[in-house]
């Protein structure tokens, strides 16, 4: 009997190891199933460019995990990183700087401030001042001019120098190329002003206080004229006094004045000028004169005096024929040159004869006899002034010029080669 087909195809599936026995096909299924056992052998996940990525240690993937991911920066960082670190190294040399240069400046301003107080307290007591001069050094930077022992300038201000009879309001001089012969800023033993220029001021408010005594006030009247306005008590009157005085140099280094212009007004009636000259005395004003001789009766009492009419130099028979004749008397007294007679009359030397007559034009007696007491060199005596610049040890030092000025006399000086201190 045949054995059937269907056995000898079962018998070539079967395990045994024979050489002609062919492994059996796999099948799709198994491999998908395959890799679905073994997720290593699988690719991992992750962008095309993943393999560029630098995994962390493992020590770090624990603290990593939750960081969400970015794309890799290919640009080049060395030249930012570069600016970056550069940057701040020139702000600090800068900070540096100006730290060091700021250091320098309170140094210098510091030394600079105590020289200054240095000279003002030395220039207080050599000049035996009531109050310390103000000094400043000019320059900058002043340790190097220190250090050079040179230094550009100096200026000096000192207040209140008395002087005679008036005190200075201010002296200032400004010394320039100066020498300093010294050690250091706390070892300055003098200097050497090779050149000098100063003023002085007297001021009109110091000259009333110190000799007008409050009644009387100076002022310019040109550039070497002062006015001095003001007011005298003579025998229960006020009476108006003025003074001209001219302000000239005294030599090379004083100034003096001299008073030229010198007058008492009593009232609007007369004016007073010590004096024994022609044009000194006591004299009607013109104003009183042409009032005078609107008076009749008072024109025939001083034509009465042959004093009067000698002074006046009216003829005699003019003046007998007025004396008689009312119109003729009119005539005289109405020429435009009989009030300017009238006031070169001295009154003084009428009261000496006929103090009748001084009654009837209102003169009172006793004030005309303060008057007369009352001389020349004691009025003008107070408008007198006079001062001297000291001095200096060494060198040369002159007045320029003088000048009077709105706010008072100002005096200018100059030197050379002068030498302070030690």
């Amino acid at each position: 009997m045949r054995t059937p087909h269907t056995s000898t195809h079962h018998t070539a599936h079967s395990d045994g190891p024979g050489p002609d026995r062919v492994p059996p096909a796999r099948s799709p299924y198994d491999e998908l199933a395959a890799l679905a056992d073994d997720p290593a052998d699988r690719p991992q996940e992750g962008p095309p460019d993943d393999f560029l990525r630098v995994h962390d240690a493992p020590e770090q993937q624990d603290d990593d995990t939750d960081e969400s991911w970015a794309p890799p920066n290919h640009r080049r960082r060395g030249r930012r990183r570069d600016r970056a670190t550069g940057l701040p190294t020139m702000l600090r040399l800068t900070v540096w700087v100006l730290t060091f240069a700021c250091l320098l400046t309170l140094a210098d301003r510091w030394a600079l401030l105590y020289v200054e107080r240095q000279a003002a307290d030395r220039l207080k007591d050599r000049l035996h001042l009531t109050a310390a001069p103000e000094v400043r050094i000019g320059g900058f930077p002043f340790l190097t001019q220190l250090l050079s022992q040179r230094l550009d300038s100096v200026q000096v201000t000192v207040p209140d120098v008395p002087a005679d009879r008036v005190t200075l309001t201010q002296v200032t001089a400004t010394a320039r190329d100066i020498r300093i012969d010294g050690d250091g800023p706390t070892a300055v033993r003098g200097a050497l002003a090779r050149r000098m220029h100063g003023q002085i001021l007297l001021s009109f408010a110091d000259m009333d206080r110190e000799l007008g005594a409050s009644q009387v006030a100076f002022g310019a009247q040109g550039p070497a004229r002062i006015r001095a306005p003001g007011s005298l008590r003579l025998a229960g009157h006020d009476v108006r006094v003025r003074a001209d005085a001219r302000v000239r140099r005294d030599g090379d280094r004083g100034i003096s004045t001299s008073v030229d212009g010198m007058r008492l007004d009593i009232g609007d009636l007369a004016t007073y000028r010590p004096g024994t000259g022609r044009t000194e005395g006591l004299h009607l004003t013109r104003a009183a004169a042409r009032r005078v001789t609107r008076e009749a009766d008072e024109v025939k009492a001083q034509l009465g005096v042959p004093e009067i009419v000698r002074r006046m130099g009216v003829p005699e028979g003019t003046v007998n024929a007025a004396l008689h004749d009312e119109d003729k008397l009119h005539r005289l007294t109405g020429a435009p040159r009989f009030p300017h007679r009238l006031t070169r009359v001295n009154l003084v030397d009428l009261a000496l004869a006929h103090p009748e007559v001084l009654k009837r034009l209102g003169v009172d007696l006793s004030m005309l006899t303060s008057l007369t007491r009352l001389t020349r060199p004691q009025i003008a005596d107070r408008f007198r002034l006079a001062f001297r610049i000291p001095a200096p040890p060494s060198g040369d030092l002159r007045l320029q010029r003088v000048a009077v000025e709105k706010d008072g006399i100002h005096v200018y000086v100059s030197g050379a080669g002068m030498l302070l201190g030690k």
